[in-house]
Parts: C-alpha cells; structure tokens; sequence
C-alpha cells in the first residue's frame, strides 16, 4: 500500500473516530438524562456546540503557552489514534502502528495531559495551579497500576506490539485477556475509571466544589480544540482497552459496540458513586488497582 493512500485511509479513520466519539457523548448524555428522570439534551447537541465554539474568536490575551496547551491536548489525542491499530486483520485500518507502539502510545497520553497542564498554569484563574496540582498528581497514581497491567500483558504474550497482542486473543472469548489474565485487566481497568475523569474521580473539574476549570478558561475556539480532542481520546483510549483485554475488532462494527460498552462502564460507576475528595482519590489507586497490578505480575513469574 502507497504512501498516499494509507495516509488517505488515516485521514478517514480519524474522521469516523471523531463523529464516533460526539455521537457516543450525546447518547451517553441523553441516557444519563433520562435516568435522572430528565429529557436530556439532543443527541446532535455536541456537533452544535462544536460548530458553535470554532465560530468564536477569542479576545483574551494570557501568554503563547497558554494557547498551545489545548493544541498539546489535541496532538496527544491525534497522536494516540496515529499509532493506534483499529481493526485487527485490515491493511487499511492499522494506521502508523508498529512493533513497540505500546510504548510510545503510554507516553502520548501523558503528552496531553502535560501540554494541558502547562497550558492552564498561564491563564488568569487564581486556582489555576491548584487544578495543575490535582491533575498531574493522580494521573501519576493512575499510571501505576496501568503500567504494572502493560508490564503483565508485555510479559504473558511476550511483546509490546498491539497487533501481536490481538493476535494472541483471536479464537473466542476465551482467549481475550480478560480471561487469561484477569488480575492485569482489573487493575487497568480500575485505572481507566480515573483516566476517564468522571465521578468518583473527577477531582480536577471538581463541578460540586468550584465552577472552575478549562471550560471557564478557554472558550471559542480553544474550548472547541479540547472537545474535538475529548471525543477522538475517548474514542482512542476504548480502542486501546479493546485491544489490549477484550479481543480487539475485527470491523467497525465491533469496535463501536465494545468501545461503546467500555466508555459506558466509566460512565455507570459515576452515577453510581459519589466524587472523592483529592485525599481520598490518589492514595485509591495505590490500593486496590496497585495490589491486582502487582498480583498480575506475580502470578505470572510463578
């Protein structure tokens, strides 16, 4: 396959992800409203307010960096769904994917969150660092038990290609890492509740404890890069826990539904608990997640 053409079908397979992720918003959004006995919004309301956010211009003016974190949060984003294999078995869907690419996948996720940090800590909120603070502390006690379940799965199928390691579930159910290695799928998985940033983990938007946050900071077209950016990572980061504990997709199909069912769990566990203070939130993960990391490990060395 040309040059061109893998980069026409990379173009394309971005386009489908971003209209994936603000269809599934507005769906999980309009579910959340009805089980609060509410009509909800609509379920084209992300397209609108995206369209509506790129027609603003801004007229603040609060530094370079602050202008290019939400552009970090995007090429973080981007730059996970480039090396991101979609669907498993199709030339044309694997993107830039290559031996290894688990790795530097790890390292985009952090790329946006830092970029966003650095952004934020320019702005004109008073409480911009303490939102830095929050963010940046439990993100690194999320990656703890997440890389401890990378490290499991690197070692159970003896590679960090995400193309082998779909490859080594193919066959049915039984072969996904769900089943093969439940301690290191319970671990990221608990770990992804936080990388989603709902409740009980929200600690960063914080909306129960102060109006503040990027939304009150970037607005125009800034607001509108960070939700295009939340609707490809949202997507991206499913597909990345597809791939690694649930069998992958061997078409699109498949992959909207598990993605689909993977971000809906995030969102079921937020109803459901109520958010935790900052002192509650970080010092979680280096229990429960952290024990089934380290077990995941272990087992497997014995």
């Amino acid at each position: 396959m040309s040059l061109f053409t893998r980069i026409l079908f990379v173009l394309l397979g971005l386009f489908i992800t971003l209209n994936w992720g603000l269809i599934m918003s507005g769906i999980i959004r309009k579910i959340i409203a009805r089980l609060s006995m509410r009509r909800g919004i609509k379920v084209v309301q992300p397209y609108i307010n995206l369209i509506k956010n790129f027609s603003i211009r801004s007229q603040l003016t609060h530094g370079v960096m602050f202008y290019l974190g939400p552009v970090f949060r995007l090429s973080g984003g981007v730059g996970v769904f480039l090396f991101m294999p979609m669907i498993y078995g199709s030339i044309y869907w694997t993107n830039f994917s290559f031996t290894g690419d688990l790795i530097l996948i790890s390292y985009f996720l952090f790329f946006g969150m830092l970029g966003m940090a650095l952004g934020a800590g320019e702005g004109g909120h008073p409480y911009s660092a303490i939102g830095i603070g929050r963010g940046l502390a439990q993100f690194t006690a999320i990656e703890v038990p997440m890389t401890l379940a990378i490290i499991s799965i690197a070692i159970q199928y003896n590679s960090l290609s995400i193309t082998e390691i779909v490859a080594a579930q193919q066959g049915g159910i039984m072969n996904w890492t769900m089943v093969t290695n439940p301690f290191a799928t319970i671990a990221a998985m608990l770990a992804f509740l936080g990388m989603m940033g709902h409740s009980p983990f929200n600690v960063v938007m914080a909306p129960q404890e102060n109006p503040i946050g990027p939304p009150t900071e970037y607005h125009g077209t800034f607001l509108g890069v960070l939700q295009t950016n939340r609707a490809i990572l949202h997507v991206v980061e499913a597909v990345l826990f597809m791939n690694l504990f649930f069998g992958g997709a061997t078409n699109w199909g498949i992959l909207i539904l598990k993605t689909f069912l993977i971000y809906f769990y995030t969102v079921f566990v937020g109803m459901v608990f109520p958010r935790f203070r900052v002192d509650q939130s970080i010092p979680w993960f280096f229990k429960i997640p952290l024990v089934f990391g380290i077990l995941a490990i272990v087992l497997l060395i014995i």
